[in-house]
């Protein structure tokens, strides 16, 4: 019998005591949202731990100690709360406002600040867990991938890295055709190895590890970015 996904996600999403229902009259627009955000709170417990088809409604309710009608007021339905906690998770990952991001004289030391960005969303408990998920079960609910896609946090990604390879190819030091594509080849080589370990398909890596993948990928990539394009007539005379 396979374990469920819920078995392996991070023991952080045990349940924790909810607090007291608010009892008559109507919430304040403060206790709203804060209610909002305890049934979020229950519902990414629910989802991340047992899975999303185990996962029920009728379940998210009970432990978040409210009544059917109190959801239905705020969610449509269990894929528009499903949408909302993704939403959630992947908005809390994204780089504070200010941040300075893009600290770097150069370019290698730029997207290395970028790399460390990128695994550092990728590796949290919470995106790790919500990748299990997709995982598991997406090929029975698509809309679980949809939502995630929905959040366009990764052509974000693409468009922010595109930016800095096309300015460093109009400034003649890049030798690339696509910096759209090559953009989408360096994210998924910062990530998807990382990632994949970390949802348990392999060893995870250490701290230490991580930083010497994030500078190995920044040097593998940059070193192909600074060949030369192929162009048809070096393509006819390969032939």
């Amino acid at each position: 019998m396979k374990p469920s996904a819920g078995k392996s996600a991070s023991k952080a999403y045990e349940a924790e005591p909810s607090p007291n229902p608010r009892r008559g009259g109507r919430p304040s627009r403060l206790e709203s949202e804060q209610l909002r955000e305890h049934i979020l709170d229950t519902a990414t417990r629910e989802f991340l731990l047992h899975g999303y088809g185990a996962t029920s409604i009728e379940s998210v309710a009970r432990e978040a100690r409210i009544s059917k009608r109190t959801f239905y007021h705020r969610f449509d339905d269990k894929p528009a709360l499903f949408a909302a906690v993704v939403h959630r998770i992947i908005d809390r990952l994204r780089p504070a406002a200010g941040m300075p991001r893009l600290s770097g004289a150069t370019l290698e030391e730029i997207l290395e600040v970028v790399a460390g960005l990128i695994l550092r969303a990728a590796l949290a408990p919470e995106a790790v867990a919500l990748g299990r998920l997709i995982v598991a079960e997406s090929a029975r609910f698509p809309e679980l991938a949809a939502a995630v896609n929905a959040e366009g946090s990764t052509q974000e990604a693409i468009g922010l890295i595109a930016g800095l390879l096309e300015r460093e190819r109009a400034a003649g030091r890049l030798a690339l055709d696509d910096p759209a594509f090559a953009a989408e080849q360096f994210l998924h080589m910062v990530k998807t190895v990382p990632q994949r370990r970390a949802m348990g398909l392999g060893a995870p890596l250490s701290p230490s590890a991580l930083d010497a993948w994030a500078g190995n990928v920044v040097a593998l990539f940059l070193n192909g970015c600074r060949g030369e394009p192929e162009t048809k007539e070096t393509k006819k005379g390969s032939r």
